[in-house]
């Protein structure tokens, strides 16, 4: 397979696999291990390599994964230059000369001395406390955008974990009946031999009494003769059928583990997805988030009606956000309500903390789809080059075929 078309595989992008999986619930007390769908697994043990319809699909399903983790990559690079935005800034604050950090601390100071003289701001009785206030402040354009990623996600993780026991549950039962195909098996050729034999002995019994004492036997014959064939037919039909459909049996679990493979990806990446978004705004569900979320509404129209003693405030942040523009900070409204941490060295520290955090478990997920997703995929469609070196020009001629698709349907979105 040529240099070329491997990074043609790492140029795909979109085309998500959409597969249509009939619901069907378990019963309430079976259990499952979810910690196995974590797990990507390639298993050609089932897998009729030379049968080529097969062959094409198995190929495909690999070009679906590197497609599903090629987009699901891009995305996670905008979040990830977001937050490594946000670190730049808070860098470009400490690297500061000693004059500008304390006139950008004075007016920070300023700013939080403002705040808290707001007439009646102090007796108010608070919906939320000051911290969820500013953190939802901070995301509010995209609070609405996060709760329906939340709902959408939960309601998605659902729906995956019933698919994940709704295969399982499948393979359990075709495994089962793959042991008793194997076992009928082997049965019918116990039961061929045995009958073969006992003909064979009534032959010779039959053949004693003609020879031996003179009995007309010629009944005997045609009985024993009967009986046999009427037994080996039965137990032939019987073991035709049964290997045809440990066949079909088998080709089942080739596409159960091949639909397991895609489900897993999605469960995975739909779980790093709930734990990112839970860990960025703060919440256990996307209920705690609307609950926030109406809260803050109400707080945010209650403290409107102060703006109007606020109008030095407003002249103090104004001067404060020309000063960090000065200093070539790319997003300076978002420190209007991070003053504490230009005051507070620990709550800087507390901030750049959490922002790593944040980029860490993107890298994570990016790291997981590049080298676990597609880089597993890759590496699956290059083994089978390698070691089917005659199927190689058909699964790079599959592997062309799927980029020029993708390409036309990126072209016309």
């Amino acid at each position: 397979m040529s240099t070329d078309s491997w990074w043609r595989l790492r140029g795909i992008k979109m085309g998500l696999l959409q597969k249509l999986f009939m619901r069907k619930k378990n019963p309430d007390n079976q259990e499952y291990n979810t910690g196995e769908w974590n797990e990507i697994v390639y298993d050609r043990d089932d897998l009729q390599i030379d049968d080529k319809t097969q062959r094409g699909e198995y190929v495909k399903g690999c070009l679906e994964q590197i497609s599903e983790a090629s987009a699901e990559l891009e995305n996670l690079q905008f979040e990830y230059n977001m937050v490594t935005s946000y670190l730049m800034d808070m860098e470009e604050i400490e690297n500061l000369a000693p004059e500008d950090k304390e006139e950008l601390a004075e007016y920070a100071k300023k700013i939080n001395d403002l705040e808290k003289q707001q007439t009646g701001y102090e007796e108010r009785k608070s919906r939320m406390s000051d911290e969820k206030f500013h953190q939802l402040e901070r995301m509010e354009d995209e609070v609405q955008e996060g709760l329906s990623k939340l709902i959408e996600a939960e309601d998605y993780q659902e729906l995956v974990k019933r698919d994940l026991r709704k295969l399982d549950g499948e393979k359990h039962a075709y495994l089962f009946r793959k042991r008793e195909l194997s076992n009928m098996i082997a049965d019918t050729r116990s039961m061929a031999v045995v009958c073969t034999v006992a003909v064979l002995a009534c032959i010779l019994v039959l053949l004693v009494l003609q020879f031996g004492f003179r009995l007309n036997t010629k009944i005997g014959y045609l009985a024993a003769t009967a009986v046999g064939a009427v037994a080996i037919t039965v137990i032939f039909v019987k073991h035709n059928d049964s290997v045809k459909e440990l066949t079909q049996v088998e080709n089942g679990i080739g596409r159960i583990i091949r639909l397991q493979n895609t489900v897993k990806i999605r469960y995975v990446n739909n779980t790093h997805l709930l734990e990112y978004l839970y860990m960025k705004y703060k919440v256990q569900s996307a209920d705690e988030l609307h609950k926030d979320w109406e809260k803050y509404q109400q707080e945010k129209e209650e403290r409107r009606s102060y703006q109007q003693a606020e109008r030095e405030l407003d002249q103090c942040q104004k001067d404060f956000l020309r000063l960090l523009r000065h200093y070539q900070i790319k997003d300076p409204m978002i420190w209007l309500h991070q003053t504490a941490a230009i005051l507070d060295k620990k709550e800087m520290v507390e901030i750049r903390h959490n922002l790593i955090i944040r980029r860490q478990s993107l890298r994570r997920r990016m790291d997981y789809n590049k080298e676990m997703v597609a880089g597993k995929a890759q590496a699956e469609i290059k083994d089978l080059v390698d070691k089917y070196p005659k199927y190689a020009a058909e699964i790079v001629g599959i592997v062309e075929q799927y980029a020029k698709n993708e390409k036309a349907l990126t072209s016309l979105q």
